[in-house]
């Protein structure tokens, strides 16, 4: 029996200094920093989560910031792209926010919808797409308003070092359904209604190279452990190496890398971010995994001082 994900759980990425990461993503984006914590590999470091006002999946964008980050190189073996969906009818405002911060943008076209391009400070590609599909953010933040305010994810376009590969681990593997071609893209379509799109780049491009401004990895959504289990079994049966689960305490998540390099994981929905904060107080104190708690005040020391704050 076929297994469907249903689409997008977050997306992480490496970018340069932190306070830039949040100046951009809450300060011009409006997103909320709905957890503070640090890398479980680098404590040294910082994760930052941004989404909607709940931290919903579908809604996350994750960080590893390093500040003087040797600036990365987009391509074959990751996530080119990551799309933002918007309530329809608002592009005319991001336009002008966009503008206000002085960040150059462009518009294109595709699969019949109208998008704005633009990076963020450390060369991460992003766009914005209107769509009816999608909870409304009830998040306010430095001017941007529940009505104009990103939804979540649109999806997302993959660079595969093997595109067809990549095309057959996404229709036959994750169960999502190919809806057609255009141009040098072919379109993916999950159930989820944010989080649901994935375009792949059906030519190879040059091999990406890891860092500052480019994503890590993709994560798609197991409804709860058991159903991350199964897909365990599930991808190791279709040839794929599967990590054994990690805590990553919101949510648990297994990792595999397939045929076209680019790194997948599966994440389970729950517990979610609100697991050691109030859904109120979300992103306000630093949160450390049980492992490190014991090295707080030397973590404190080391990590750069960080807040959000409303940008003139």
């Amino acid at each position: 029996m076929q297994k469907r994900t249903s689409g997008i759980h977050h997306i992480s990425a490496i970018v340069g200094h932190p306070q830039e990461n949040i100046d951009f993503y809450a300060g011009t984006l409006g997103l909320r920093l709905v957890k503070k914590t640090v890398n479980f590999d680098d404590p040294s470091t910082y994760h930052l989560y941004f989404g909607d006002a709940e931290g919903k999946p579908g809604t996350i964008i994750t960080f590893f910031p390093w500040a003087g980050a040797k600036q990365g190189k987009i391509g074959a073996g990751q996530v080119g792209m990551t799309t933002y969906v918007i309530p329809t009818g608002t592009l005319p405002f991001w336009e002008r926010r966009l503008e206000t911060f002085q960040i150059l943008f462009k518009k294109v076209e595709r699969f019949g919808e109208q998008y704005i391009q633009f990076a963020d400070p450390h060369g991460l590609h992003l766009e914005l797409v209107e769509r009816e599909e999608g909870e409304i953010n009830t998040w306010t933040f430095g001017g941007v308003k529940p009505e104009v305010a990103i939804k979540g994810f649109g999806g997302a376009t993959l660079y595969s070092a093997q595109p067809q590969q990549t095309a057959k681990l996404l229709e036959a593997v994750m169960g999502l359904e190919r809806l057609g071609a255009e141009g040098d893209l072919i379109r993916f379509r999950s159930s989820a209604d944010i989080g649901n799109i994935i375009d792949l780049k059906q030519t190879a491009t040059e091999r990406g190279r890891m860092g500052a401004g480019t994503v890590h990895h993709i994560a798609f959504r197991a409804i709860d452990d058991q159903d991350q289990l199964n897909w365990q079994e599930y991808v190791s049966a279709h040839g794929y190496g599967v990590t054994p689960v990690k805590d990553r305490n919101y949510f648990n998540a297994i990792y595999f890398r397939e045929h076209g390099e680019i790194l997948f994981e599966i994440a389970t929905d729950p517990p979610g971010f609100a697991l050691d904060e109030s859904k109120e107080r979300m992103g306000e104190q630093l949160k450390l995994p049980e492992q490190y708690e014991q090295y707080r005040d030397q973590l404190n020391r080391r990590l750069i001082p960080i807040e959000v704050r409303e940008l003139d």
